[in-house]
């Protein structure tokens, strides 16, 4: 991580990854947050003679607990198991010294499909503060303990859930010649991965489209970098750059009609965008230095990109119709892979500084660096869609991982592979369907 060309060219070669096509992301939180929101998540009572096959409100508190804003009571302090509402008593719940209460049934419905149903309480207001009926599919359930974690997390807090979003990551196996590299996506909490796209050849630098149906993505499939297109339901891609040189870096603009990405197709890695509808390439950036890595506001007016010109990396902003750029980073030796929270009021960035490279923040209002973690060589930080946390790719004990730490730093948790290595992660906008 020295240069820009190192970003450009090998970054896909840079990780150890190995990870075998069942394998999930198990989450281990290293760093809580004392103060959480106290709940109760009864376990969801059921008619069925079989137990469902997911265990709904299970599901629920461990998202609720992953969030750093939640404490969920253990079992054994529960002084009753209500299921429906004839059956809570507030005053057990206060003993408990619960704030909130979550309960629940999963009743079978006949064909295969199940009912589930929750309610939340206040626990002090003894008041009711949503409940909601689904009927799904076995396959849904664990979907509908996501969509219930966004539903409590939201009434709670007053800010959207992510619970329902996805990932999407880079992993590589050994192969009997060379290696298998995967574009992998799996539900925000690691499970349920599909394989999108399996390659005999390095695979990088996935971005999600604004209305999460495809990604963008560079493959070495011909032996040199192209890039693609692909619709993740469909499987259906298209090729969108393969000009001489790089083509790489693709990133969303927030209305989905454009694409900026890092082409060297004029001799030089320089900042283009170009209109998905009408294939209009539009060049942003000249200059001797390589220019690389374009992210765009949230409102679309600017972009931010990595550039080395004045000596080493740093992030620049330049206006999405042109013009000249603007110096961002000042402070380290090291700043780059930006991309804007949701707000717009803050970038997440790797900031380096003899020889160790974390996932920092930086404060656009004040220009404040603030660094997030302490692990040595932290790559590719991406936003959860309500700003709150930030994915990035990291090593632990030797391998790749993913990790996550909230806005403010204070809850840090791992994503670990049962078996190998991943790398490059990218963090969905949020779930506009409904299981």
């Amino acid at each position: 991580m020295k240069g820009l060309k190192a970003l450009i060219v090998v970054a896909a070669l840079l990780a150890g990854l190995s990870a075998p096509a069942h394998a999930i992301l198990t989450i281990e939180i290293t760093q809580g947050v004392e103060g959480g929101l106290p709940i109760a998540v009864v376990p969801f009572g059921s008619s069925a003679k079989a137990l469902p096959p997911q265990d709904i409100g299970a599901v629920v508190a461990a998202d609720l607990a992953r969030s750093g804003r939640f404490t969920p009571l253990e079992a054994k302090d529960f002084v009753s198991r209500p299921t429906e509402d004839r059956q809570v008593v507030f005053k057990d719940w206060r003993i408990a010294k619960a704030e909130a209460l979550v309960i629940g049934a999963v009743k079978p419905a006949g064909s295969g499909q199940w009912q589930v149903e929750f309610r939340l309480y206040d626990v002090f207001k003894e008041k009711q503060l949503a409940g909601y009926s689904y009927t799904v599919a076995s396959d849904r359930l664990r979907a509908v303990a996501h969509q219930i974690s966004d539903l409590v997390y939201e009434k709670l807090t007053g800010e959207p859930g992510v619970f329902s979003t996805r990932v999407a990551y880079i992993t590589r196996e050994k192969a009997r010649r060379g290696f298998t590299y995967k574009l992998q996506v799996a539900d925000a909490d690691g499970y349920n991965p599909v394989t999108v796209l399996s390659s005999s050849e390095p695979l990088m630098s996935p971005a999600w489209s604004p209305d999460g149906t495809r990604l963008a993505y560079v493959s070495f499939e011909t032996r040199r970098p192209v890039l693609y297109m692909q619709n993740i339901v469909s499987g259906a891609r298209t090729k969108v750059a393969e000009f001489n040189g790089i083509n790489s870096a693709p990133a969303w603009s927030p209305d989905g009609t454009r694409l900026a990405l890092t082409l060297s197709r004029d001799g030089n890695p320089e900042i283009y965008v170009l209109k998905l509808a009408d294939k209009v390439l539009t060049r942003l950036t000249t200059h001797p230095a390589i220019d690389t890595e374009p992210a765009w506001s949230p409102d679309g007016r600017e972009l931010v990109f990595t550039s080395d010109r004045g000596g080493k990396p740093q992030i620049y902003r330049i206006q999405a119709d042109g013009g000249s750029a603007e110096r961002v980073t000042f402070e380290g030796e090291y700043n780059a892979r930006a991309s804007y929270a949701p707000d717009g009021r803050t970038l997440t960035l790797i900031s380096g500084r003899g020889g160790r490279y974390h996932a920092a923040l930086l404060h656009l209002s004040t220009a404040v660096l603030q660094t997030l973690t302490d692990t040595p060589l932290d790559e590719s930080p991406s936003f959860a869609p309500n700003g709150r946390l930030i994915l990035y790719a990291t090593e632990r004990a030797g391998r790749g991982v993913l990790a996550s730490v909230s806005a403010d730093g204070r809850v840090r948790q791992l994503l670990k592979l049962q078996e190998g290595d991943v790398r490059e992660p990218a963090w969905s906008p949020f779930n506009r369907s409904t299981p």
